[in-house]
This record gives structure tokens, sequence and C-alpha cells, in this order.
């Protein structure tokens, strides 16, 4: 198995595309399974379409499922911050894709983003795994 971790600066930014870095770190490799997990206990992954309104229906969503208030029992940080930590229970932390020959083998309008609404943690790490077919 080969891994990466890849560094990221997420700023205020909710959401933000891996996709072209998943591809990167794909290409030239066999058949196989590209494993991608978040390191935190604030974000998640979710593969989606981005562009077309769809990003800004998840992001009304994480506010209407989770307000950023103070309803939760967990309350270090930012107004509200017991709500990031719920994104991993309802955003899956970690995902698996298939690679063939070398390329990431999502649908035409498929992107793989990162879920954090934690503004209290710029900095994001996200771990690549490949696994071959050998």
């Amino acid at each position: 198995m080969d891994t990466e971790l890849v560094e990221l600066e997420t700023g205020s930014r909710r959401f933000t595309d891996l996709t072209d870095a998943i591809r990167s770190f794909c290409a030239g490799r066999e058949d196989g399974l590209c494993h991608v997990f978040v390191p935190h206990a604030t974000a998640g992954l979710a593969v989606m379409e981005l562009g077309s309104g769809s990003d800004e229906d998840l992001d009304r969503l994480i506010d209407e499922l989770m307000p950023r208030d103070g309803r939760y029992a967990h309350r270090h940080g930012s107004a509200g911050h017991g709500a990031d930590h719920l994104v991993p229970a309802i955003v899956s932390p970690s995902l698996v894709l298939p690679v063939g020959s070398g390329e990431v083998l999502l649908g035409t309008w498929q992107s793989v983003v990162l879920v954090d609404t934690n503004a209290d943690n710029p900095r994001r790490q996200v771990r690549l795994s490949f696994l071959g077919d050998h």
C-alpha cells in the first residue's frame, strides 16, 4: 500500500474540492482502490456535483440539521462548535474509490469534496492510500 498525506488550507470554505489531488495521486498506477481519509473530528468527505447548486444545498442542509448555537454539550471553541463535531457522524470521514489504469473512476459530474464546518481550524490533512491488485 502506498500512502500520502495532503496538507490543506481551507480558510473559511466549508467545501474543498479534492478531486485533482486524488487524480494526481492515482495517475500512473494500475487497477486498484484509493482510500481517502480525513483524520479530524470535525470534517468529512462527500462525492457530489459541485457548481450546480448542490454545494449550496448541502451548506443549507448542514445549517438546518446542525444550527450554530449553544444547544450542544460539546462547548469549547467558537459559538456552535459542537455542531462541527457532528459532521463526521453525518458525512463520513473516509471513502474508497475504484481506480482503473491510473484513472479514478468517478462519474461525469462527481467530485470528491472535503466538508469542513470548523472555522476554528483552517489547516487540514487528508490521507490518500492506494491499494493495487498485486
